[in-house]
């Protein structure tokens, strides 16, 4: 019986793939699930497997060819032999073979994910999977770095880890493709650096040579570089010669060009610069600061590179400085009232929630509070316009070992009273601090409060976390004496006082409706009404 091997479709939208290498010749025996034959594609490189185990009777599409999918390339005879005497072959191109393939299954995509409106990148800081693993559906295959979050990003599917397309460290953008899972379970393995030249007899080299869809000043280039035919066909299409194609930066495996790279040199090219297209890094748009002044040889100095999260940290607090016209206000709360009953409830609310009682939650509800009243600092600008929010998702920052900084959104906080919010900000500072957040737990932020009280700070001037316009700056809880007003008289008694700094965006908060809402924080705090728990 004759077994057809055909051309398999390796997505919904790819449409070809290009045979790239034969590891059986015409009369070879083969094994069920041995590998046969290699293919490209825009998205893949794939080994196939045999369908069967037989005789390779014929092959009908040779290698560098390309073909539809469902094309039969070859006819596997189950039940013969055949001798492969007379076998003729054609010549295996000396390429450079990408470091990963996958065998057979449906090919998912893994992006590198979104982690807050303003991130545009990330940094692969570790991989847990490398290619040929089994994953399941939810495991956490890799860790990325941003300016706001490091987390772990877990499978979209259980299957086995076909592709890995970026090496740790590197740094790409937003919902590009890092990793592919192929979700049905298909065998992977590296692939082989070494390829098997056969011997072509010389009539049948030019009915080779025009089947093959190829740049003719590409064919005619002993370059070793690897050019894939879908991107040979648009260089051809387009144009590109093979020195500009040879200059392009590849993004691929291996620095192999994509599809994408060269569609991405045309655009630039027509744009009128002839530099080529590469992908740049955020740390190499980063402001440069002047280099270090040496002593002498003799004096001690350590120059130690930022890493990335706190390299992008930097690139934002630049930016947001150069977005926003920052200004900033004070106001000095008295917190006797949430003083008091939190010394006198935070056992209790230990043992009956199993957490602990801070003045944040308070802080929290009264930022809150204020945001409904003056609902212009719970909005973004964007151009001329002003986007007012309905809901309110309050970001709390989170300070992180070593050096890094994290503002995770409680989500809805306008709807949950002081006990909700204590139990939010305690669940975010937790997977904040133990890579546990997810990318929803970062977006939409609308405003922000950050607490630099807890490490003893009186007050200080906060950055805006863009696109909002306005964050609360929480100082240290600390008794002081103060004077206040009894029977007609002064008097002195000691209080539990409190900074608060509003830093507000000037080009749509101005200096009243900023004071207005320090006001409303400031009454709600200094008459809490316990009730409201």
């Amino acid at each position: 019986m004759n077994v057809e091997v055909k051309m398999p479709r390796m997505g919904e939208s790819i449409t070809e793939g290009t045979l790239i290498k034969w590891h059986k010749k015409k009369g070879d025996k083969v094994q069920k699930d041995e590998i046969i034959f290699e293919i490209s594609t825009d998205k893949v490189d794939t080994e196939i497997p045999s369908p069967e185990t037989g005789v390779l009777l014929e092959i009908k599409v040779y290698e560098n060819e390309t073909v539809e999918v469902d094309t039969v390339v070859a006819i596997i005879e189950t039940d013969g032999q055949v001798s492969s005497d007379d076998v003729i072959q054609k010549p295996v191109l000396e390429e450079e073979v990408p470091s990963t393939t996958q065998v057979g299954g449906e090919l998912i995509d893994v992006p590198m994910p979104k982690m807050g409106e303003s991130v545009m990148e990330g940094t692969i800081i570790k991989w847990h999977k490398k290619v040929g693993d089994k994953v399941e559906r939810d495991e956490i295959i890799f860790e990325i770095s941003t300016d706001k979050v490091d987390t772990e990003v877990p499978s979209p599917a259980a299957g086995t880890v076909a592709e890995i397309l970026y090496n740790e460290n590197d740094t790409v953008e937003v919902d590009t493709v890092v990793a592919r899972i192929s979700a049905s379970g298909g065998i992977v393995k590296p692939a082989k650096t070494e390829s098997k030249k056969d011997e072509i007899p010389a009539d049948k080299m030019e009915s080779q040579k025009q089947s093959q869809i190829i740049p003719e000043n590409i064919l005619e280039d002993d370059s070793k570089k690897f050019f894939s035919p879908l991107v040979m066909n648009i260089a051809k299409k387009e144009g590109i010669s093979f020195e500009e194609l040879s200059r392009i930066t590849g993004t691929g495996i291996n620095g192999r060009v994509t599809k994408n790279d060269v569609l991405k040199y045309l655009k630039h090219r027509e744009s009128g610069s002839t530099t080529p297209v590469e992908l740049r890094t955020i740390s190499e748009e980063l402001p440069r600061q002047k280099s270090v002044p040496h002593f002498g040889k003799d004096e001690s100095i350590k120059i130690i590179p930022m890493d990335k999260i706190r390299q992008r940290i930097m690139y934002h607090m630049v930016n947001s400085r150069d977005t926003s016209v920052h200004v900033t206000g004070v106001t000095e709360v008295d917190m006797s009232r949430v003083h008091n009953y939190i010394q006198k409830n935070k056992v209790s609310f230990q043992k009956d929630e199993g957490i602990k009682l801070t003045y944040m939650p308070f802080i929290s509800y009264a930022c809150i509070k204020a945001l409904k009243e003056y609902p212009y600092l719970n909005a973004s600008i964007d151009g001329d316009n002003i986007v007012l929010k309905k809901s309110i998702n309050l970001g709390i920052a989170v300070a992180v070992e070593p050096n890094g900084l994290i503002v995770p959104n409680i989500k809805h906080a306008d709807e949950k009273n002081i006990k909700g919010l204590a139990k939010a900000i305690k669940e975010l500072s937790d997977k904040s601090r133990n890579k546990g957040l997810l990318p929803d737990d970062i977006m939409e932020g609308t405003f922000t409060i950050t607490n630099f009280g807890v490490f003893g700070s009186l007050f200080g001037t906060p950055i805006i976390n863009q696109p909002e316009v306005g964050v609360l700056g929480v100082g240290a809880v600390t008794k002081k004496p103060v004077v206040i007003e009894a029977d007609g008289q002064d008097t002195i008694a000691i209080k539990p006082m409190m900074y608060l700094s509003l830093s507000h965006d000037h080009r749509l908060i101005d200096g009243m409706l900023g004071g207005l809402f320090l006001r409303s924080v400031k009454n709600t705090l200094e008459n809490f009404d316990a009730t409201i728990i």
